[in-house]
């Protein structure tokens, strides 16, 4: 895919956001004080930016699974399938949000942090793309806040629109 057909895509991808999922999306993180955002690869790298943003712009304690050290405990300890719902099991409980990023929709680690929230009844926003019935939303659009989900087959596309969706709640 060359660079223009990218950017095309992205842009496609952003206008086909439903203003009202992001107006929801907004309703939800400003109902919680506390939000953890959880991410592989790119996602992760979203996750820490939004964190940071949501901070320092939306006055949340918000903080993202991503400090080196912490991350590899975690699969060291627990195995790279368990290592975020270990991690919700010490850091978050029902006044936490938790915002769940996986481009496939596939990553089991990603899978297992909704079926821990699901069943703690912990609220949660999933974060996909590439299938609509990829298995995060298969088993868990039900049970999420929102849903968000990207039409496209690029890391590239859906990382970026999903990062454009989550940084459109800050004004700043």
């Amino acid at each position: 895919m060359s660079a223009t057909t990218v950017l095309e895509s992205i842009k496609t991808g952003v206008k086909n956001i439903d203003p009202a999922i992001i107006r929801n999306l907004e309703s939800v993180v400003s109902s919680y004080r506390d939000i953890i955002i959880i991410g592989n690869g790119g996602s992760n790298a979203i996750a820490s930016h939004i964190s940071v943003d949501y901070t320092k712009f939306l006055k949340k304690r918000c903080t993202s699974f991503s400090d080196g050290p912490r991350l590899t405990c975690y699969i060291n300890d627990y195995g790279i399938e368990q290592s975020y719902a270990r991690f919700l099991d010490e850091f978050a409980n029902r006044e936490t949000l938790v915002i769940l990023i996986s481009s496939s929709g596939n990553s089991k680690n990603i899978v297992n942090a909704c079926e821990y929230c699901k069943l703690n009844h912990i609220p949660f926003v999933i974060l996909t793309g590439f299938d609509s019935n990829n298995r995060v939303r298969t088993i868990y659009k039900p049970y999420a806040e929102v849903d968000i989900w990207i039409d496209s087959k690029s890391y590239a596309v859906v990382e970026c629109v999903h990062e454009i969706c989550l940084h459109s709640l800050v004004s700043n």
